[in-house]
């Protein structure tokens, strides 16, 4: 892919863009089990936080998230750092505050998937499995988070190519991304068309990647899918 000599550009823009949404993915999907923990949760104080986080993350747009996180985190940081006599100028970096705001993000929606998926499966294998002397920790990670990640895929999957195009909101700080590197190209050569075609063809490429692997999860958690094969 040569675009005019700006094809590595462009690859290496997007390589970045896989980089930042797997790495966001993998944080989401943690905020989101605790979010949903904590929804779920008899302790009524981790169910009001739980609540405040979706409500606030989801009120809000997603590039106002990563502004806040970029600009008002170096602020936070150097008031901390000027408590300790440290004068420096503290920078995030782009990718750690796209990371944080995507992962955020992701996190705050996930939660409601995750917290439909444990509440669709049935109590009685609680009892059961309190019945035998499991611990509630051992009796989730055990028996309910393998099905939990069952009934969530299709859910975390569409979730996951929103997160997907969201990573273009990060060029805004400064992240060489895909969307990044496609302006540059457009600012040398003056061929918009050009280049945010060939992005948008990337970034078409990269959800239907996304959406085979989802599929292909989907197929390999589903016991029913798995005993046909055999």
């Amino acid at each position: 892919m040569d675009l005019l000599g700006f094809g590595d550009l462009l690859l290496s823009g997007t390589w970045v863009t896989i980089k930042l949404a797997l790495t966001s993915l993998v944080f989401g999907l943690a905020f989101g089990l605790l979010g949903a923990s904590a929804k779920l949760s008899s302790f009524w104080p981790a169910r009001m936080l739980a609540t405040a986080y979706t409500t606030l993350v989801r009120g809000i747009p997603e590039l106002l998230l990563v502004l806040t996180i970029y600009f008002g985190g170096s602020m936070l940081l150097m008031a901390v750092a000027e408590k300790f006599g440290y004068t420096e100028y503290i920078e995030i970096s782009a990718f750690a505050a796209g990371v944080a705001a995507l992962s955020i993000a992701f996190g705050a929606y996930s939660t409601e998937v995750f917290r439909g998926a444990i509440q669709a499966i049935p109590k009685g294998q609680w009892e059961s499995a309190q019945a035998l002397g499991m611990t509630r920790g051992k009796t989730f990670f055990r028996i309910i988070l393998p099905q939990v990640w069952r009934l969530a895929l299709p859910g975390l999957g569409n979730l996951f190519q929103v997160l997907l195009k969201d990573t273009a909101l990060v060029s805004v700080v400064g992240l060489n991304d895909l969307m990044r590197q496609a302006y540059v190209a457009t600012g040398s050569t003056k061929q918009p068309f050009t280049f945010y075609m060939a992005a948008a063809i990337i970034y078409l490429g990269l959800t239907v990647l996304a959406t085979l692997t989802t599929t292909w999860l989907e197929r390999a958690a589903d016991p029913a899918a798995r005993g046909a094969r055999a």
